[in-house]
């Protein structure tokens, strides 16, 4: 899931100390803040991004995956180009297990289920993307529900992405009806309904790439 270009009226959040929840000699883990990019942008107002605050603390850090503009919590990164390889090639394989929170629109009928729709790149309208049956790639996310709040009518959930696709979950909540609250790309309101984008990566569990034990990361969403 890789930064968009359109986020909820966010600016990037000030230079504060970095919030680390793991690190030692092969990889570091912070929790990200909504706002923020994962990677530099294209142009120069763009620069500042996780990568590069964390590259001032761990000059060898590099990129394994990417967390979008708008979305807070866990990013992983490597130190070093050979344990970045080992990482990509477990991100890419699905042995890393990824579970967000999101708050969506709507009370979800069901208590978990899962939603499979082919996603592919909406270039009339870039960054969003779409489902498409024909010549999207295959897309496969998980959910459960913690909460529903009939006040607010909407719906607390822990989301598993199985595949790895731009803005997958987003798009993928929006296909069933319950778009991510506060996602002003894809939620189809003139204002976000909240101020920021209401969805949170709070759980990493994947396999130390230099002692094999089982490494497990968790930050608890903030809204």
């Amino acid at each position: 899931m890789h930064d968009d270009r359109v986020s909820a009226s966010l600016s990037p959040p000030p230079l504060l100390p970095l919030m680390i929840v793991h690190a030692d000699d092969a990889l570091v883990a912070i929790d990200k803040p909504a706002g923020l990019l994962s990677v530099p942008g294209r142009s120069a107002d763009k620069a500042d991004c996780a990568a590069s605050r964390v590259q001032t603390e761990f000059p060898d850090a590099k990129t394994v995956h990417r967390l979008d503009m708008a979305t807070s919590g866990l990013l992983l990164f490597a130190r070093g180009a050979a344990v970045q390889r080992v990482l990509s090639v477990m991100f890419e394989s699905r042995e890393v297990i990824k579970h967000y929170e999101a708050v969506v629109d709507g009370l979800v009928a069901q208590d978990h289920g899962e939603i499979d729709l082919p996603l592919i790149a909406d270039w009339p309208q870039r960054p969003r993307q779409k489902v498409d049956h024909v010549h999207g790639k295959p897309s496969l996310t998980r959910y459960r529900v913690l909460h529903r709040d009939e006040v607010t009518r909407t719906t607390r959930l822990v989301l598993q992405p199985l595949t790895g696709r731009t803005h997958q979950l987003r798009v993928h909540l929006l296909a069933i009806g319950h778009p991510i609250v506060g996602d002003a790309l894809y939620a189809g309101h003139d204002e976000p309904s909240a101020p920021r984008l209401m969805l949170h990566a709070t759980h990493l569990e994947l396999r130390h790439p230099v002692t094999s034990q089982t490494l497990t990361m968790s930050s608890p969403a903030a809204f």
